[in-house]
């Protein structure tokens, strides 16, 4: 009953995925909080990354690190505090940090760019065993070869989290009919946990299971918008959660933190409001 159930959509709401959620006690310190690992886009496009970057941190990752070429790493190094930067040019590289057991979720997309370099490091990403999100360009990128990213993805012995808004799902699995049920079955085509953004958003897992999120506000259709809720996945991640809980929280975690805001707010505002969101999560759970 209650797998027909989750087939059939459940309204998201914390009662599903809030005891998956940690929450720091004292024995904890910033690794054991998670390390999540976002790689960053270009020169003209960096923006993207340091807002996935600090949207994983108050999401609750201890530390974060945007992985940069050499030209573009003074802007990230400057714009940064509490984030690290790291050069990583090559895919030698970016695999040893990504395999890296103080590595504990990773992320590409935001802002990289449709090169080949792009889906390189993508399926470099894919290879390390961790989990692994994949957004925006890290998505188009396979528009032409949808399929060879499906077979790294179910390679891969990391979960994965897709999350295309609706332009870039069409590229990869072809016209939305029903927004659930396409979201299902990209969800078991792909062998990736499926976030389709839009008035309301669907996480859809690789098991057939579903959750339906209407706890959002239609402010938060603002630039970088996706880029934050990339960030909150990638924090619960690196924290331990579960793929679709981690999914499924973040989207609940990020329309509340719309629903807070209102009106004319901006994607930094959304990161900013999250700490009010996290602590209002700490009292449901009884901690204080």
């Amino acid at each position: 009953m209650k797998t027909a159930q989750a087939r059939k959509g459940s309204e998201n709401h914390p009662a599903l995925w809030l005891r998956k959620m940690h929450f720091p006690t004292a024995r904890d310190h910033k690794y054991t909080r998670g390390h999540a690992i976002v790689v960053g886009g270009p020169l003209v496009s960096t923006g993207a990354a340091r807002m996935a970057a600090y949207a994983a941190m108050r999401a609750g990752a201890g530390l974060a690190t945007i992985l940069c070429d050499r030209m573009s790493l003074p802007v990230y190094a400057k714009n940064m505090l509490a984030v690290m930067t790291r050069v990583v040019e090559n895919r030698k590289t970016l695999a040893g940090i990504a395999k890296s057991p103080k590595c504990h979720a990773l992320l590409i997309g935001p802002g990289a760019g449709l090169t080949r370099h792009t889906k390189e490091f993508t399926l470099t990403l894919l290879k390390s065993g961790k989990p692994c999100v994949l957004d925006a360009d890290a998505l188009s990128v396979f528009e032409k070869t949808p399929d060879t990213l499906f077979r790294a993805i179910q390679q891969s012995e990391g979960e994965v989290v897709l999350t295309p808004h609706h332009a870039e799902f069409e590229r990869l699995f072809g016209k939305i009919s029903n927004e659930k049920t396409s979201a299902q079955q990209a969800a078991v085509k792909s062998g990736a946990v499926v976030v389709l953004k839009g008035g309301r958003t669907i996480i859809a897992s690789p098991k057939g299971e579903c959750r339906i999120n209407h706890h959002a506000s239609p402010d938060l259709a603002t630039a970088g918008s996706g880029d934050v809720l990339a960030g909150i996945i990638l924090g619960q991640l690196a924290q331990g959660m579960p793929a679709f809980d981690a999914a499924s929280a973040a989207v609940w975690i990020h329309g509340d933190a719309g629903k807070k805001l209102g009106a004319c707010m901006i994607a930094e505002d959304i990161i900013a409001e999250l700490p009010h969101v996290m602590k209002q999560l700490r009292k449901r759970r009884g901690i204080k």
